[in-house]
């Protein structure tokens, strides 16, 4: 028999994931659309970002799990906030007016490693609260939290890579035709 008692403040918790719910949603939606919108102009990176998108994607349901184990409900309202907070995000000054600036990937990149940063230290809070509440399974959390690092590296390679890109000029690196002055 399992000796940890189940001493978790479940209001204070609640709050607390379904922040972390908010910031899942948010970052769904961000890398989702990262690696549709970089598909033509990035098809590299795009590549790169997918089994990131679906791991964050996955890893939002194990959240759900997690919630539902420990009677935590779901606050919708903070789940609209977050997508309303995303889609706020995309207005955001680029220097460009009508089409995407070659700074949107460098910046999702850094969004997107802040983001999981932030799942990490959820995890690793739960993984802290594992030792005293069997609702918790920490083999769960440990894996999490591996998979988060993980996250974190290659986001982090993606962004150094993004740096060139973006602020570099190279001669294998196409810049976009000049408009004729007719």
């Amino acid at each position: 028999m399992d000796d940890r008692p189940n001493r978790t403040d479940t209001n204070l918790l609640g709050i607390y994931l379904n922040d972390h719910l908010a910031g899942s949603t948010l970052g769904v939606d961000r890398v989702r659309m990262l690696a549709d919108a970089e598909s033509e102009r990035d098809p590299e990176l795009a590549d790169a970002v997918r089994p990131i998108a679906e791991e964050i994607a996955e890893d939002r349901a194990s959240l759900l799990q997690i919630m539902r184990s420990l009677d935590v409900p779901v606050r919708r309202y903070k789940i609209v906030a977050g997508r309303l907070a995303e889609r706020a995000g995309r207005l955001k000054a680029n220097g460009r007016l009508v089409r995407r600036s070659p700074l949107t990937p460098m910046l999702e990149l850094e969004l997107l490693r802040l983001g999981v940063e932030g799942k990490a230290a959820g995890w690793r809070t739960l993984r802290r609260l594992a030792d005293a509440d069997t609702r918790l399974d920490p083999a769960q959390l440990d894996k999490l939290l591996e998979r988060a690092h993980r996250q974190l590296d290659t986001l982090e390679h993606l962004r150094v890579r993004q740096i060139t890109e973006t602020f570099l000029q190279t001669d294998d690196r196409t810049t976009a035709p000049q408009e004729s002055r007719s």
